[in-house]
């Protein structure tokens, strides 16, 4: 039975277009070239934050983060950034009886916009930052277990990335959900840990309480 779905945050539950599009405004370059290098990187396996060794050698992402808070331009993300279907798909799930969470890569700073987005509609938000351990790190996997009042087994983590959510949480004894969007998804798509590592695979996330539903039904 799946009685827990804790999610991923960037092109999971956030559309992060606006965020890497002023990423490319510090770094001062056209967004069209930012967006297009950042393709390249993933599809050759690279991590992402090598997309700005290529603009800037030696580029420290924690550093300019700090800059661009101090310049008045910090990290920032809202209620327009969200996928359409998260607010009805995380409703629905809470009306089926799921305990739900958000937990992914993020900073401090990112934590306390997710806790004043969602503080009324999950029972977990947890961050890299707060942890101190950083997906793929099983740690990371291990700090969600922990956090979740049922057996690990009974887990469900969806993200949008094979190599960062769906293979270290299947690791770590978890049932897994590949959501089909954002870059790595797109890339990742037809790949064979795409289509063999995922308990599920959805187009949106309006989908999951139908699978779940059938899944637990399956399982009684």
């Amino acid at each position: 039975m799946i009685r827990a779905v804790v999610f991923d945050v960037g092109e999971c539950l956030v559309d992060e277009s606006r965020e890497y599009g002023t990423w490319a405004d510090w770094l001062g370059v056209p967004r069209h070239t930012f967006h297009s290098m950042f393709g390249a990187v993933i599809a050759q396996g690279r991590d992402y934050r090598e997309v700005f060794q290529e603009f800037r050698p030696g580029f420290d992402l924690y550093a300019e983060r700090e800059k661009r808070a101090s310049a008045g331009q910090p990290e920032m993300f809202g209620d327009e950034d969200l996928y359409a279907d998260v607010r009805p798909a995380l409703a629905q799930l809470r009306a089926d009886g799921l305990w739900l969470g958000i937990a992914g890569n993020q900073t401090v700073r990112a934590g306390r916009i997710l806790r004043e987005l969602f503080s009324h509609d999950v029972d977990l938000i947890g961050t890299s930052d707060d942890w101190g351990a950083s997906k793929p790190d099983l740690e990371f996997f291990k700090r969600v277990a922990a956090a979740v009042p049922f057996d690990v087994g009974e887990t469900l983590y969806v993200g949008d990335r094979c190599d960062n959510d769906i293979r270290p949480a299947r690791e770590a004894g978890m049932h897994t959900t590949l959501v089909r969007r954002g870059p790595w998804a797109t890339i990742q798509w037809t790949s064979a840990e795409a289509r063999e590592l995922p308990t599920f695979r959805v187009e949106s996330l309006l989908e999951l309480p139908v699978v779940i539903s059938q899944f637990n039904d399956s399982a009684r």
